[in-house]
């Protein structure tokens, strides 16, 4: 996976957890798939426009 091992992937997912902190996390995940949505959302619309 994007030439990462498990350790790699492990230790990134730790420092989100300390950056973040346990508390915050759910929101920050939620923004972050509100925002890749948007970003979907934004990109269908953009090829609907292209093919008129």
């Amino acid at each position: 996976m994007f030439g990462l091992g498990h350790w790699e992937i492990i230790l990134i997912l730790v420092i989100i957890l300390i950056v973040f902190g346990a508390g915050k996390l759910p929101k920050v995940a939620g923004e972050i798939a509100k925002g890749i949505k948007s970003f979907k959302e934004g990109l269908k619309d953009d090829n609907k426009i292209d093919k008129k």
